[in-house]
């Protein structure tokens, strides 16, 4: 417990309780384990708290302090401050202070034996003796980490031959003590200020304040935009808006990426998601996309039922995070599935992957028994198959599942099982994801769909997310790195929010671009069906056959199923 509070234990004398409400307001700013968890700071920040954290004596009794404080004064600082000499000159002649001449440092009477072990037969003026009571034995190493700890009280960042510089120590010495200061967490190491190449030492808490001042600069800096321009930005930023709108078959990685682990009916993919997005989509690009290894389809969380699989909630995610997605809802049970299900569940257990025809011969069930299995399964999260076509025939009426002619150059579209590839279990790793990862991830996801980020879009999201407090903790880390911005982005809406650097320049422009009465269509399962969580008005339900019309980002009108 002494280890642990030492970098903490000699800030002040307040009693506990204060401390700890302290400790907790304080900790969003102060909680960085590595220069790496800041990001650039602000030349302005540092100046301003190098100013407070400097020494401003009045009196010879404050000059003392100051001596205290900062272990040592060379003899430049005393002339860059006129008064101090004056002042030195009054405590030396009371036998409180005195001069290391070889060095020219002036020092406290009380920390004379820790100069006699740095500096041994160095001159002193006027030449006192050691108080009693602190004249205790210390090893050379420890005298200089006691004094680099006084010094850097009083200074922002700075290289290891500045701290050297008027101490006259051997530059190794100086990076071995700054090496132990930091293995007890009271100096960070990292590249600090505006352009700095060269490595920077700071006191932690004297750099975290610096930090609070970049990030309050920084939010001082954002214009809110109304609720209007911030749905105008989100059309431009995921291509729905008719100039955004992506090409080609690279342009389906694209669109999948941002609205990753995003809920929407299965039958909405291939609607509206894509095509609202992508000009010239065609589903085979889907289908190499799945086949490919690149995506993959499934229910992430069975939470809320559905009357069909058309209209069942699926998500499409990259393969690497898969496991980060899946581990977020519990696995499936098993034994409420239909009798059938469960055939074909124990069949794909035994055998592993299976085409259509394996896997009904496996299960011993007909086509039409079988493919009403299969869509209990992908309802409930346990199956997944090769590529979209195997979905695409589920949700495809058996007397619509004829080759269609695709565009040109494409070879005819097919919902038929036979070209479904093989059917599998949704495999969940033995091993759970790390959990600060993977909300990470969840967090940089919803900040790529979005570019803003607060707690009311999150409405939309799957119910399996992480609650919003501890999405909030994650966010706070990644504003501290410098990653993301924090601020007020969108007029009219409480709370914390947040938003990539990119999404702030793009911002801007949307707030004074002129409204030109553009209309937009959007699908009510789209993640910008908005109206009830961000909007204001009755919630419209996320049914693919429902209609949003927008102007300006302003919903006008709406088409209801029903």
């Amino acid at each position: 417990a002494i280890l642990n509070a030492r970098p903490y234990a000699f800030l002040d004398d307040a009693p506990l309780e204060e401390r700890r409400t302290q400790a907790v307001l304080n900790r969003r700013w102060s909680e960085v384990r590595s220069g790496d968890d800041l990001g650039a700071l602000d030349a302005d920040a540092i100046a301003a708290v190098e100013a407070e954290a400097w020494p401003e004596p009045g009196s010879a009794d404050e000059m003392h302090e100051a001596l205290m404080g900062l272990g040592c004064i060379s003899q430049d600082e005393v002339q860059a401050n006129p008064d101090w000499a004056l002042l030195l000159g009054q405590l030396a002649k009371a036998g409180r202070a005195l001069r290391v001449v070889d060095e020219n440092l002036w020092v406290a009477r009380e920390r004379l034996s820790l100069m006699n072990v740095l500096y041994p037969g160095a001159r002193l003026e006027p030449a006192l003796p050691v108080l009693p009571g602190f004249d205790q034995a210390v090893e050379p190493d420890s005298a200089l980490v006691e004094l680099l700890r006084a010094r850097l009280s009083g200074h922002g960042p700075q290289t290891a031959p500045r701290i050297a510089a008027p101490l006259g120590q051997p530059l190794q010495a100086i990076e071995q003590a700054l090496a132990r200061l930091e293995a007890e967490g009271y100096v960070l190491r990292g590249h600090f200020s505006p352009a700095a190449t060269d490595l920077q030492w700071c006191e932690r808490h004297l750099l975290a304040r610096i930090h609070r001042y970049t990030v309050k600069r920084l939010r001082r800096e954002i214009e809110p935009v109304s609720l209007q321009d911030f749905m105008r930005f989100l059309f431009d930023w995921q291509h729905l808006a008719p100039d955004e709108r992506l090409r080609g078959p690279q342009a389906v990685a694209e669109v999948l990426g941002q609205l990753q682990g995003f809920p929407s009916a299965a039958g909405a993919w291939e609607a509206a998601l894509l095509p609202a997005r992508i000009k010239d989509y065609s589903p085979h690009w889907l289908d190499e996309a799945c086949r490919s290894g690149q995506f993959a389809w499934s229910r992430l969380a069975a939470t809320v039922a559905s009357s069909t699989l058309f209209s069942t909630p699926l998500v499409l995610l990259p393969r690497d995070p898969l496991n980060s997605w899946r581990s977020l809802a519990p696995a499936p049970a098993v034994d409420t599935l239909g009798l059938r299900a469960q055939r074909v569940h124990e069949a794909l257990k035994t055998h592993g992957a299976l085409f259509f025809d394996e896997l009904a011969h496996e299960a011993h069930l007909l086509p039409s028994e079988l493919e009403n299995a299969l869509q209990e399964l992908v309802g409930s999260g346990l199956v997944g198959a090769d590529s979209f076509t195997g979905l695409r025939s589920l949700i495809t009426p058996a007397a619509k599942r004829t080759a269609r002619n695709s565009r040109r150059g494409h070879p005819p579209l097919s919902s038929s099982m036979a070209h479904a590839g093989r059917w599998a279990l949704l495999r969940r790793s033995d091993t759970p994801p790390d959990h600060e990862q993977r909300l990470e991830h969840i967090a940089r996801s919803l900040l790529r769909r979005y570019g803003v980020i607060c707690w009311r879009l999150l409405e939309r999201e799957s119910d399996v997310l992480p609650p919003w407090r501890e999405l909030l903790r994650c966010y706070h880390r990644l504003e501290a790195r410098g990653e993301i911005r924090g601020g007020r982005f969108i007029a009219g809406l409480a709370g914390e929010q947040f938003a990539l650097p990119e999404a702030v320049g793009l911002l801007r422009q949307v707030r004074r671009r002129e409204p030109d009465g553009a209309l937009l269509v959007v699908s009510a399962a789209d993640p910008l069906n908005l109206i009830g969580s961000l909007l204001p008005g009755a919630k419209v339900p996320a049914v693919s056959g429902n209609r949003l019309l927008y102007r300006d980002g302003v919903p006008v009108a709406m088409r209801v199923a029903g």
